[in-house]
Parts: structure tokens; C-alpha cells; sequence
């Protein structure tokens, strides 16, 4: 929690309250179902929800927005994002059953009201959204190709509506055919410690 209070100071009690049972929460599912690398789960905070807050550094959702988190796993970045953004929609899809389970329940919990999930292929989802976000499921040229169906054409937000994912590593070749269309941001720009050095954020208009 003390990495959340460093970046997000300026909390409410009840989004402080939520990020904090999300120790717990992780700890007891991923005993049952293995929905975080068990060598990671002690990394909880830095690897997967300030990770997944990277996004809210390149965007602050306005209220009524709608969201879909593709291949949400765990609920990642969908979960810690709904928490910050209350007044935001977050639609939460995966093709694993198991795992879609343990983000429903994780949300209920939580008593995240803008929480939905569903158990589907991403093909499957035909729901209109203004914003896609994602960690890294697959090369951006694919996921592109498959979301491009779900953007709104309805702008509200600041930042155009698109495809937001949360990437490592070396993007030029990845990123290369949709280029003008694409702005990478470090999260090492925003986050201090050594994880992100090769994080990003990466926005892509639709």
C-alpha cells in the first residue's frame, strides 16, 4: 500500500480501504486458482496494480466513460483502474472461465458497482467502448484487428478513443506499422523504481 499512497496520494478512505484488501483478497484466491505467478504474488502492489495505475498517468478518465479490459486475467488493469475511477464503466473479458471467476468475485468483494465481466473470446464481445486496455495479451497489429469493432466513435475524453496497453521491452518493430497512430509513453517517466524501466504505456487511436 505504501507504493499506492506514494504515486496516489490524494485517495479517498474507501479507495485507500479497497486497495489495501487487495493483499488479502489475491492471496486467498491464487491459493485456489492460480491467476498470479505464486512467486509473484508477493509483488501484488508494484508488478500488477501500479503497473495497471500506469495508465491513469497518461489518462483520467472522465465520468461515464466505458472501458473493456481484454484478457483481464486476474483483473489486470481493470480492477485497480475501476478503484481509482468510480464513476467510469469497466467491461471485464477473458476466455478463461477460472479466471474470469476469481475477477468477478474479486469485484464483488470490493463492491466495485462499475465492475461487468463475462467469459468470452474477444471476437465475441461486440459491446461499444471508447477506450480497449490491455497487459501485453498479444502483438499490437492483432489486437487491433480484433478491437477495432468495440471503439466508439463518441469522444468525451481528452485523450482520443483507442486502444491503451500496458507493453515491456522493445516496441519500434511492433508498434512500426501503426505508427502514426501511436504514442509511447515510459512509465519509468512516472515510476522510480526498477520494474518499469522498460515499461510503457502505449496508445493507439481508432
Amino acid at each position: 500500500m505504501e507504493l499506492i499512497d506514494k504515486y496516489f496520494p490524494k485517495l479517498t478512505e474507501r479507495q485507500r480501504e479497497q486497495f489495501a484488501q487487495l493483499d488479502e483478497l489475491y492471496r486467498d484466491w491464487n491459493a485456489k486458482i492460480n491467476v498470479i505467478s505464486r512467486k509473484d504474488i508477493d509483488n501484488l502492489y508494484e508488478h500488477h496494480v501500479l503497473h495497471s495505475l500506469g495508465i491513469a498517468q497518461i489518462i483520467s478518465f472522465r465520468p461515464g466513460t466505458r472501458v473493456m479490459d481484454l484478457g483481464t486475467g486476474g483483473g489486470f488493469p481493470g480492477i485497480p483502474l475501476a478503484i481509482l475511477f468510480s464513476e467510469v464503466q469497466f467491461h471485464l473479458v477473458d476466455s478463461i472461465k477460472k479466471k474470469i471467476l476469481v475477477t468477478t468475485e474479486v469485484a464483488q468483494a470490493l463492491g466495485l458497482q462499475n465492475v461487468t465481466t463475462r467469459w468470452c473470446r474477444a471476437e465475441e464481445e461486440k459491446g461499444k467502448f471508447d477506450y480497449v486496455v490491455s497487459r501485453a495479451v498479444m502483438p499490437l497489429a492483432d489486437l487491433v484487428k480484433i478491437v477495432r469493432k468495440n471503439i466508439s466513435h463518441n469522444q468525451q475524453n481528452a485523450l482520443p478513443n483507442g486502444l491503451i496497453c500496458l507493453k515491456g521491452g522493445e516496441l519500434e518493430h511492433e508498434t512500426l506499422p501503426l505508427k502514426s497512430l501511436t504514442d509511447i509513453t515510459p512509465l519509468s517517466d512516472y515510476f522510480e523504481e526498477p520494474y518499469f524501466e522498460t515499461k510503457k504505456v502505449v496508445h493507439t487511436c481508432l
